[in-house]
């Protein structure tokens, strides 16, 4: 199952559609124990996600089967200094403290410029030592849009990456781009596969901030409607159905919502050529983090 368990819901309030705030605690063990006893082998964590690892590391078992991804902090300087790198450092050993491991999965770059500022490469090599050490299984990235990903190979080897991908937004998939990078040997986990619940909301229900989503949304309802289909049916089911994707990243904040999620039925549902108009090349639209309120 290419599904994975996004858990910024756990640490802190996120998400534009997010109507039930943070998950609670013993909602999250309830999560966990149902992602374990149904296939789901990934957590994708971070330390800017208010106390998702603590949460985590308070609910997963000992014997727990899960591969976990955690993230660097943010360094944000022009220039990376081996203060930067140890500060890094130590905040990942306060993730695996946080987390209760001996180790995690992945650790991804969090802020990719600071791999691409001058002194990024000494960043990279003490992240690669961790994997010597056997404190990390795979190191990566996540980015945001296809330069920042040329940049980075241009400059490093990774074995994982993060990116956005979903019915709106397909930028990385113009050219096979995407799948090039698979056949470079590297991992492909997707977020934002509902692109913080736009994909599952009604024009209607659009915040005013983000009306530009409006005539996307209708236009998605009428060809969802032709084939009898839901919206989170059509939206799992366009990234699953991507070979290249190793995994997707699922927020959650209830059992309610997981259990919903398992159980759709992971297919072609609807024909691409039907789609074609739903890719949406502005920026100001497709990342979340260009929203303005």
């Amino acid at each position: 199952m290419k599904l994975g368990l996004g858990t910024v819901q756990f640490g802190t309030d996120y998400g534009v559609s997010n109507r039930l705030g943070q998950t609670g605690p013993d909602e999250v063990e309830k999560i966990l124990k149902f992602a374990a006893a149904n296939g789901i082998h990934y957590l994708d964590t971070a330390p800017a996600y208010g106390n998702s690892e603590a949460v985590l590391g308070a609910k997963l078992t000992p014997s727990h089967q899960f591969r976990i991804v955690t993230k660097t902090i943010k360094i944000g300087k022009s220039t990376i200094t081996d203060d930067d790198v140890k500060l890094t450092l130590d905040a990942f050993t306060q993730s695996l403290r946080q987390l209760q491991q001996d180790s995690v999965y992945g650790l991804l770059v969090h802020h990719p410029d600071d791999l691409l500022s001058a002194g990024g490469d000494r960043l990279m090599s003490e992240l690669k030592a961790l994997k010597t050490k056997g404190l990390v299984n795979k190191v990566g990235v996540s980015v945001y849009d296809r330069e920042e990903i040329d940049r980075l190979l241009d400059k490093y080897s990774l074995d994982l990456i993060q990116v956005p991908l979903n019915v709106f937004d397909r930028r990385l998939l113009r050219n096979d781009y995407l799948r090039s990078i698979k056949n470079q040997g590297i991992e492909i986990h997707v977020r934002s596969v509902f692109l913080q619940g736009i994909l599952l909301m009604s024009a209607e229900q659009l915040p005013s901030h983000l009306s530009g989503f409006s005539s996307y949304l209708k236009q998605w309802r009428k060809i969802l409607n032709l084939y009898s289909i839901s919206p989170l049916t059509a939206a799992l089911n366009f990234v699953s159905n991507l070979t290249e994707v190793d995994a997707m990243m699922i927020g959650v904040n209830s059992l309610v919502q997981l259990k919903e999620i398992v159980s759709i039925s992971l297919q072609e549902v609807i024909p691409q050529d039907d789609i074609i108009g739903l890719s949406i090349e502005d920026s100001n639209l497709i990342d979340p983090s260009l929203w303005h309120r």
